[in-house]
C-alpha cells in the first residue's frame, strides 16, 4: 500500500519529501498569499477545527499468546503504580528422533534465553560489548527469579469452538496471583508448580556478555539470562525426564511431549517492592535448554560428548500482575469527553477518540455536492495531542518516554491507518524514528503529538466509509502492528495493538474536555482548499 514515486528524478523526490518533513512541525500557512496574492487566485485554503470527543477505556482480559516478544520482571510505573510480569513458556526438542548412547551421564545443563541487545564497541581483544535495547524500571535493584516446571497443559486448539479454531489464552490482570482466563475459567499457575528447576533470589539484568567454555576454547555469548545447572541432585531431574526417556514414546512426537512436558514456568517477584523488567527474544535461535551428556564410544573405554536441546517453541504465556495504586481510572464521559487520557501499557489504559460525535453526514456534505463532487479539498487533517504537564516535573525524568510513542488505529477494522500504510519514513530498523509522518514523535520541550488522518478522512468522504473512531495507545514499537484479541468485549473495541501489551510505560494526555485550556486540549484540526 506504499506510494512509489517513480516517475519523479531522484533530486525532485527528495526536494519534495524535505518540504513534507518541514512542514511536519511548522504552523501551516496560505501559500498562495505569497504567491498570487490572495485578491488574484481562484481558491484560497482554509482552517478549521472539528468537534472531537475522546474518552478513556480501562483494559483488560487482552490476548498473551503470540506475542512477538515477552517481558519478565518488575516494573514501577511513577504515574500508575507497579506490574509484574511472569512466563509460561512450552518447549520442544530439536529433534523427536534423539538416539542415545549406552551409559549416558549428564554433566551440565544451560538454560540460555537472549535479552534484546545491539553490539556498541569491541574490546582489546575483540569481544563484543553491548547495550541492552528493554530494560525497564530500577536496573539497580534485583528481583527474586524461579523456574519451575509447569504442569499446566496449553493446548493449541480450542475445544469449544465449532472449527476448533487456535486457542487463545487473556491476562487476569487485576488478579494478585500469576493467572489467565481461557474463555471458559481462569487458571493460576502457582496451582500448577511441578519441580523446581532453579531459584535466584538476586536476579539482576546485565549487558555484560556471558563467558561460553568448553574443552576447547572459550567464547562470549551475547547478554542472556544464562544458568549453568551442574548440582548432582539437580542434574538428576534432568536425566530421569529426559535423557533416560529420550528413545520412550512420550517424547517420539509433538503431541506426546507437549502432553508429557508442559513447560517451564519463570516466575517473577519483586525485592523490596521494586526490581526491574525486560522484555526476552524467546523467538532466537540461542533461547535453548542444552542438555551436555556423555555416553560410551564405539572405542572401548572411551567416552563421547553429546547433546539434548530443548528450544522455546508453542505456546508462549505472559500473564502480569497489575497494581495501579498511583491512578484511578475514570468513568469515560463519552458526551463531553474526559479531561485527561491514560495510556497505559500491559493491559492498562488506552483512548478512543470519536471523529465525529455528532455525526458524519454533516461533514461530507461540506466536502461532497448531490452528485458526489468535491467542493472541497483536503490538504491536511491532523489530532494535535498535549501530555499532562503535571507528569514532567518531579516524576519523570526527561529520557522516560525516549522510545515511547502514541500509535493510532482503526478500531473498526482492528488495523493501521490509511495515512500510516502510505507513511515513506518507515523504518523497519529503528521503530523510534519509524513513521514519523503519520505519528510523530514527542516533542520533548511541549510534549506534544501530531497523529495524522489526512488520509483516513479522504477516505472517509471519498469511499463512504465509516471508519470514525480512532483508538490511542503507547507503543515502543510502532512496526509492530499486531493486533491482541479482547475477551469478550462489551463495546467496540474487540481488539488492541500487541504492541501496547509489551510496552510497560505509560503517559497521561490532555483530553478534549473544554474545561482543559485552549492551548492545551486536545484538537483536530483540518487544512483545506476551495474554489472561490
Amino acid at each position: 500500500m506504499k506510494k512509489n514515486f517513480k516517475a519523479l528524478k531522484f533530486s525532485v523526490a527528495f526536494f519534495m519529501l524535505a518540504l513534507f518533513f518541514i512542514a511536519c512541525d511548522k504552523d501551516f500557512n496560505v501559500i498562495e498569499s505569497d504567491v498570487l496574492g490572495r485578491n488574484n487566485s481562484n481558491f484560497s485554503t482554509e482552517f478549521s477545527e472539528l468537534p472531537i470527543v475522546a474518552y478513556n477505556k480501562k483494559l483488560d482480559s487482552i490476548q498473551i499468546n503470540g506475542l512477538s516478544s515477552n517481558m519478565l520482571g518488575v516494573f514501577n510505573d511513577p504515574a500508575y503504580g507497579q506490574t509484574v510480569a511472569s512466563i509460561v513458556a512450552q518447549v520442544t526438542p530439536s529433534t523427536y528422533t534423539a538416539t542415545i548412547g549406552d551409559n549416558p551421564e549428564i554433566e551440565s545443563v544451560v538454560i540460555n534465553i537472549p535479552y534484546y541487545s545491539t553490539i556498541v564497541d569491541y574490546d582489546e581483544d575483540g569481544n563484543a560489548e553491548y547495550e541492552l535495547d528493554s530494560v525497564y524500571g530500577n536496573t539497580s535493584k534485583s528481583i527474586k527469579l524461579s523456574i519451575y516446571q509447569n504442569n499446566y497443559f496449553l493446548r493449541d486448539a480450542n475445544p469449544n469452538t465449532e472449527d476448533n479454531s487456535v486457542q487463545n489464552y487473556y491476562s487476569n490482570s487485576n488478579s494478585t496471583q500469576n493467572s489467565m482466563l481461557t474463555g471458559t475459567f481462569t487458571v493460576n499457575f502457582d496451582n500448577h508448580i511441578g519441580e523446581t528447576i532453579l531459584e535466584d533470589p538476586d536476579f539482576k539484568v546485565s549487558a555484560l556478555s556471558n563467558e561460553v567454555i568448553t574443552d576447547t576454547d572459550t567464547t562470549y555469548a551475547a547478554p542472556a539470562i544464562r544458568y549453568t545447572i551442574t548440582d548432582e541432585d539437580d542434574l538428576a531431574f534432568w536425566f530421569n525426564t529426559f535423557i533416560a526417556k529420550a528413545e520412550d514414546q512420550e517424547l517420539s512426537n509433538e503431541s506426546e511431549f507437549k502432553n508429557y512436558f508442559r513447560g517451564l514456568y519463570l516466575k517473577a517477584e519483586a525485592n523490596d517492592n521494586d526490581g526491574s523488567l525486560v522484555l526476552l527474544n524467546l523467538a532466537s535461535t540461542d533461547a535453548s535448554i542444552t542438555i551436555n551428556y556423555t555416553e560410551d564410544s564405539t572405542t572401548a573405554g572411551e567416552r563421547i560428548d553429546a547433546t539434548y536441546t530443548l528450544n522455546f517453541s508453542g505456546n508462549i504465556i505472559n500473564p502480569i500482575i497489575n497494581n495501579y495504586n498511583l491512578v484511578t481510572f475514570p468513568t469515560p464521559n463519552k458526551t463531553e469527553g474526559d479531561d485527561k487520557l491514560y495510556l497505559k501499557g500491559q493491559a492498562g489504559s488506552m483512548a478512543i477518540v470519536d471523529l465525529f460525535p455528532d455525526g458524519v453526514q454533516a461533514f461530507k456534505d461540506e466536502f461532497l455536492n448531490g452528485d458526489g463532487d468535491l467542493l472541497k479539498l483536503i490538504n491536511e487533517v491532523h489530532l494535535e495531542i498535549y501530555e499532562d504537564s503535571d507528569i514532567e516535573i518531579g516524576t519523570y525524568d526527561e529520557t522516560f518516554h525516549r522510545y515511547d510513542r502514541i500509535y493510532a488505529y482503526d478500531i473498526k477494522n482492528n488495523s493501521i491507518t490509511f495515512d500510516y500504510a502510505s507513511d515513506v519514513t518507515a523504518n523497519t530498523v529503528t521503530p523510534v524514528s519509524s513513521n514519523i509522518i503519520s505519528l510523530s514523535q514527542r516533542d520533548t520541550i511541549s510534549g506534544k503529538y501530531k497523529i495524522r488522518l489526512t488520509e483516513h478522512f479522504n477516505n472517509i468522504i471519498l469511499n463512504d466509509s465509516t471508519n470514525t473512531k480512532i483508538g490511542l495507545v503507547i507503543s515502543n514499537n510502532v512496526n509492530y502492528t499486531t493486533t491482541a484479541e479482547i475477551l469478550n468485549s462489551e463495546d467496540e473495541v474487540t481488539a488492541i495493538p500487541a504492541a501496547t501489551y509489551i510496552s510497560p510505560r505509560g503517559t497521561i494526555l490532555h483530553g478534549s474536555n473544554e474545561n482543559i485550556p485552549d492551548d492545551k486540549r486536545l484538537k483536530l484540526k483540518l487544512f483545506f482548499t476551495e474554489p472561490k
